[in-house]
């Protein structure tokens, strides 16, 4: 083949990333998200993978992609089509560019990371590389809304994988991501007795007045350096200034480090909101642990040695942290699934009207990410990458061998199982 044309390939990445920042796809537009995804689905077709729907009636269809040639798919790439951004948002602020920098909604979160994604695939097949033949493609719907839709596609998906990467963006200096911490999402609904706050307010029992009870007994559940932290960020309740609030309502964010805090936090909050402060008030919560923690293990330890390694290959020095925020990493390595995550390119100010794209990490992220998906594919177990540590933990997750019904037939719309 001839050489591969990195700068040509940087070209072709920004045209794409632009016809999807100027397409609108917030999590609640299935038309606009659906329109990303018959329009990834076309660049995918080209390349002779096959695209596998997973219809939803409240959301934009989730795609599941693999090869024609697929051979045991057990490497997980995850990159979600959906942004924060209601519509009209595209048509108000297009997507532009300097000479660094591009933007528009999504640019970076993660439109960006879907053209390096493509590409990535793209240079494997025309560079002879078999790599392509492991991978299973998740693209789904409502990331930025929990994926309450895609959960059951991932986590069936990532039960089928040795390694999952999630093609998240990076921030600006290009840190991985291997432990985020997990979510959970409460509304809580407060019910007391109206009367006259002139009159009679003996005969009323605020529901205003118990929700007060209750926000600083769950604030109280903070505990910064652990990684807990309780936020009741929206509350409202009652009719008139001069009556004692029948109702009040409040909603809750809670964020933890480990399994055995989203555990115990739950329990605390449930346990609050069941033992009234004022006597003749009631409470009704619902929701709970939405996302849980994504923990760094000995086994993602190895797989982020091997990513690290390749990036050095190229010329980066990466590191790892931990970010407060979820993503569907959570839910591969609440599995057991050792997971990466923050592969896409490097961006900025994600989720406002100045959301950037760093335009020059595009083709250095997508060479990382061939060079880690060639090394994946060219292994049949992964372990620490000096061999001789022989550590048996990770090798037997990726040696497990997983015989899988791909469905691959065009109409269908089911994923995939274990025979």
């Amino acid at each position: 083949m001839k050489e591969w044309d990195w700068d040509e390939s940087e070209s072709d990445m920004l045209a794409l990333i632009e016809d999807l920042v100027n397409l609108d796809s917030g999590t609640l537009d299935k038309e606009g998200v659906d329109q990303v995804g018959q329009r990834l689905a076309e660049e995918y077709g080209k390349l002779g993978f096959r695209v596998i729907k997973d219809p939803q009636s409240e959301r934009g269809d989730n795609l599941l992609i693999l090869h024609d040639e697929a051979e045991d798919p057990d490497i997980l790439l995850i990159a979600h089509m959906d942004t924060v951004f209601p519509r009209g948002t595209a048509a108000a602020r297009p997507y532009s560019r300097g000479s660094t920098q591009a933007y528009g909604p999504g640019v970076a979160d993660m439109k960006g990371s879907q053209a390096m994604l493509l590409q990535t695939l793209r240079y494997l097949m025309a560079s002879g590389s078999a790599a392509y033949r492991k991978v299973r493609i998740v693209l789904n719907s409502d990331e930025e809304m929990g994926s309450v839709h895609s959960r059951s596609l991932i986590e069936q998906q990532a039960k089928l994988s040795r390694c999952a990467l999630v093609i998240e963006p990076s921030d600006d200096q290009g840190t991985l991501v291997t432990r985020r911490r997990g979510g959970g999402k409460y509304e809580l609904h407060i019910q007391g007795t109206a009367a006259h706050a002139g009159a009679e307010p003996e005969k009323g029992r605020s529901a205003i007045g118990e929700l007060a009870h209750k926000i600083i007994q769950l604030h109280a559940l903070t505990d910064a350096a652990a990684g807990i932290h309780v936020n009741v960020g929206v509350i409202g309740g009652g009719t008139s200034v001069n009556t004692i609030a029948p109702h009040a309502f409040a909603r809750i964010d809670v964020r933890m480090r480990t399994a055995e805090q989203a555990r115990q936090l739950d329990e605390r909050i449930r346990h609050i909101c069941a033992h009234p402060t004022l006597e003749g008030t009631s409470a009704v919560l619902t929701g709970g642990i939405t996302r849980p923690p994504m923990m760094k293990t000995m086994e993602t330890t190895y797989l982020l040695e091997l990513v690290l390694k390749e990036a050095e290959r190229l010329g980066e020095k990466l590191i790892d942290c931990e970010v407060g925020s979820g993503s569907d990493g959570n839910l591969t390595a609440a599995l057991g699934v050792p997971t990466i995550d923050g592969l896409g390119p490097r961006g900025g100010k994600l989720h406002s009207s100045e959301e950037y794209l760093r335009i020059d990490t595009l083709v250095p992220r997508a060479r990382l990410l061939a060079a880690v998906l060639e090394r994946l594919a060219g292994q049949s177990a992964i372990m620490s990458l000096d061999t001789a540590k022989g550590d048996s933990g990770f090798a037997h997750l990726c040696g497990a061998g997983i015989d899988v019904d791909l469905a691959w037939d065009r109409g269908s719309s089911n994923p995939g199982s274990r025979r």
